[in-house]
């Protein structure tokens, strides 16, 4: 077995995607009980997407690879990511074994990369490589936004203004973990209100309810699912500390 801390070290590499060299060596010195390999479990989601501002309504069929060392808050923010970016060319990263690219890329017809999506803590050097890599880099974080804000200000990010900062409802995230299985399938909403751009998760139920929302194919689509987060707003607040707490002439 792995003992705590190692998989709490691993956790946190990931997440600021730290180089597998540097990687390996930290987690080297660390105690552990017997190591074994690691392997991802495999996770499958089925998902009804409304995304009204934008006008896309798809049937997504994901399946996601968790590696042993994330979070299961890290997984779903991972896929609602996902979600909210979905767009023609969109895709996850190979994981550990591609620490150079994205979490997260919707990819032009030729390969090029068009936005940047990080997800959770990424360092300000990270940040800054893919605002030079990508027209538009977005980070969505199951954190404390305060904090990633307080830990990139004063460093160098190319085009901070510009850069996109959203913190997930952790109520919302606390409603998905202790319903997530292997196999999951799920409704979301998305619509923008006073708060900034929404999100509504609902899971298949017996029971006869509907989303509140202006587009009838997703109320026929929806129709039979019970919602148990209604209004998990994500967005313009994180977005406007964002750009107040960082320097946007910074390159």
């Amino acid at each position: 077995m792995v003992t705590g801390n190692w998989c709490s070290e691993a956790r946190a590499l990931i997440e600021k995607k730290t180089s597998p060299l540097v990687a390996a060596e930290r987690l080297r010195h660390l105690p552990s009980k017997h190591p074994v390999a690691l392997t991802a479990t495999i996770y499958a989601f089925d998902i009804e997407l409304a995304d009204v501002d934008r006008g896309v309504y798809e049937t997504l069929a994901l399946r996601v690879a968790r590696h042993p060392s994330e979070t299961e808050d890290y997984l779903l923010t991972r896929v609602l990511a996902y979600c909210l970016e979905y767009a023609e060319g969109i895709g996850f990263s190979s994981g550990l074994s591609d620490p150079d690219e994205p979490t997260l890329a919707v990819r032009d017809l030729t390969g090029v990369v068009r936005v940047w999506v990080e997800i959770g803590a990424p360092d300000a050097a990270r940040i800054h490589k893919a605002s030079k890599a990508a027209p538009r880099v977005v980070v969505y974080t199951h954190k404390d936004p305060e904090k990633l804000i307080t830990q990139w200000r004063g460093e160098r990010i190319h085009r901070a203004g510009q850069l996109e900062l959203y913190s997930m409802d952790r109520r919302l995230l606390a409603e998905l973990v202790a319903r997530l299985e292997r196999r999951m399938t799920l409704a979301l909403s998305v619509t923008s209100g006073q708060k900034g751009r929404g999100m509504q998760a609902c899971l298949p139920s017996g029971s006869s309810c509907r989303i509140g929302s202006p587009s009838h194919q997703a109320q026929r689509r929806f129709g039979s699912w019970r919602i148990f987060s209604q209004s998990a707003w994500i967005g313009s607040r994180g977005l406007t500390r964002l750009r107040m707490a960082l320097d946007p002439h910074a390159t």
